[in-house]
């Protein structure tokens, strides 16, 4: 039986003002051996960097780690552009990409670039022929024309890079039962982990779809996004009382995650650093130097 893959990442900074945290970080997740870097998308803010030059420059400046958006706000990216964006990026670093999208949420302010807003219905429905439209836009093959509610290509000729592994962050039913029919992952909302209620109830819904279209549900990933402390001595507590996970000593890192992946199936973690009056630097280190390596170590031998 083969091993899924597990990844392990890191969200990076997004401020126009981080620049240089941004490419000092992700140097240090690719130096140190982590599987992914990400970066948020929020085009409609004038302090934020635009995600996608951004990534073209971290891609451009490492050598081994895999980049991505999370998640591209689908609203102000055409499926097509995003495409020929997502597969230049790919040809560039030697496939080294990851595709996170969503429906768009934050509609004001997506209405603002000029956008027409769509209903979350629509949003839904745009999404997952956004979907439909990139994988078939990608892997070379016979030009493409699709005929549909929000995305019409005539003849366009699909472009020679596969199609990159494409993680959704879908949080209601329709949109989880979009990630079951046509995405290879899923990233729980609100930073959700694998022992909440929304794990427990949202991931039914995209194996129940996954089947219902003839997939195999356990090849559909889910990738929690993880916000909490790594402490140097352990907590008394590693969850609050709502029973979120907290953090803890890298020992309860390991055995955490490690429970994670081997009783929960998850199959990925990006780590992103809380303000706990540490530097950023220290928190990093112990993530991509002691926790992660202990985990992969703890899998390997279960």
């Amino acid at each position: 039986m083969r091993t899924p893959r597990v990844w392990f990442g890191l969200g990076l900074e997004t401020g126009v003002g981080e620049v240089d945290a941004l490419l000092a970080h992700a140097g240090q997740a690719d130096r140190d051996g982590l599987d992914l870097v990400t970066l948020s998308d929020h085009p409609y803010f004038a302090d934020r960097l635009d995600a996608y030059a951004a990534l073209g420059v971290v891609l451009g400046s490492t050598t081994a780690v895999t980049g991505a958006v999370n998640v591209t706000n689908l609203p102000s990216r055409p499926a097509p552009m995003l495409a020929r964006t997502i597969t230049a990026l790919s040809a560039l670093s030697g496939g080294r990409v990851v595709l996170g999208i969503g429906a768009g949420g934050l509609w004001q302010d997506i209405a603002k670039l000029g956008v027409r807003p769509l209903s979350p219905a629509q949003a839904v429905r745009a999404m997952e022929e956004a979907i439909i439209v990139v994988k078939a836009l990608c892997g070379g093959g016979d030009p493409v024309t699709f005929d549909g509610e929000f995305y019409r290509i005539s003849d366009l000729v699909p472009a020679q890079a596969p199609a990159p592994p494409i993680w959704t962050g879908s949080v209601g039913a329709k949109s989880l039962a979009v990630t079951g029919r046509v995405a290879d992952g899923w990233i729980p909302g609100h930073a959700a982990d694998w022992r909440s209620s929304r794990f427990t109830t949202s991931r039914p819904i995209i194996d129940e779809a996954a089947a219902g279209a003839g997939r195999d549900p356990s090849e559909i990933a889910t990738i929690y996004n993880v916000r909490s402390r790594i402490t140097a001595s352990p907590l008394a507590a590693t969850r609050d009382d709502s029973g979120r996970w907290v953090g803890g000593s890298v020992r309860q890192w390991v055995e955490e995650l490690s429970t994670a992946v081997l009783e929960h199936d998850a199959r990925g973690f990006v780590y992103f650093p809380v303000d706990d009056g540490e530097p950023s630097e220290i928190a990093l280190a112990r993530w991509a130097r002691e926790v992660v390596p202990a985990v992969r170590e703890a899998i390997r031998q279960a």
